[in-house]
């Protein structure tokens, strides 16, 4: 990836460099649950989500020297910049257009904050000591990785409810399936991930 890859300007707070892949790929079920949503709702599933991730942390490791910042939040909204380039340069290479859209790059990086910030709803509420915002963010990464382990229909009916905050309604059209059997779906899916992050 180029240096064009969105990023900030050095930090000595990074990992060294032998740490990098494994603290990059503490993020990759949290990125593949936003791209995923964001591929889903708005590219019609047109390319895989893996695939933007895989190309996310390669960019993120690559310019590594650009992210700016200390904090958790500062890191998650870095990666978040990154995986919205990537989904727009994926969007243009299926499209057939060669032309960089930065618009298209904040709309998306917009509906990723927001369908992070959805996620984090599903997070027990903590106080905000520096320490419990420390244990926020560990749960934060547990909670992509228990949603990523649930079975499709579960996953999917979280994410139409919760992080595309769409009606139940609108999720049994989404789902092909009664309102009631969606709504009885959607209180064992949050049943079987509160469990999954006991587990975790």
């Amino acid at each position: 990836m180029s240096s064009s890859v969105p990023g900030h300007d050095s930090n000595r707070n990074l990992p060294a460099e032998a740490e990098r892949t494994s603290w990059l790929l503490k993020y990759e079920a949290w990125l593949k649950i936003l791209a995923r949503n964001e591929i889903d709702s708005r590219f019609a599933g047109k390319f895989d989500a893996s695939d933007a991730v895989q190309q996310t942390l390669m960019a993120a490791w690559q310019g590594w020297d650009q992210f700016h910042g200390n904090s958790e939040a500062q890191r998650m909204a870095w990666l978040r910049q990154i995986l919205a380039y990537q989904l727009a340069h994926l969007a243009r290479h299926f499209s057939g257009t060669l032309k960089r859209s930065i618009d298209r790059e904040v709309s998306i990086e917009g509906t990723l904050d927001q369908s992070a910030a959805r996620l984090d709803a599903l997070l027990p509420t903590q106080d905000p000591s520096p320490s419990s915002q420390a244990l926020e963010n560990e749960r934060r990464l547990q909670l992509a990785k228990a949603l990523e382990s649930l079975p499709d229909d579960y996953r999917q009916v979280i994410m139409l409810r919760n992080v595309q905050d769409l009606p139940h309604s609108e999720v049994a059209k989404r789902m092909e399936k009664s309102e009631g059997a969606v709504r009885m779906l959607w209180v064992r899916a949050l049943a079987a991930l509160r469990d999954a992050m006991r587990e975790s």
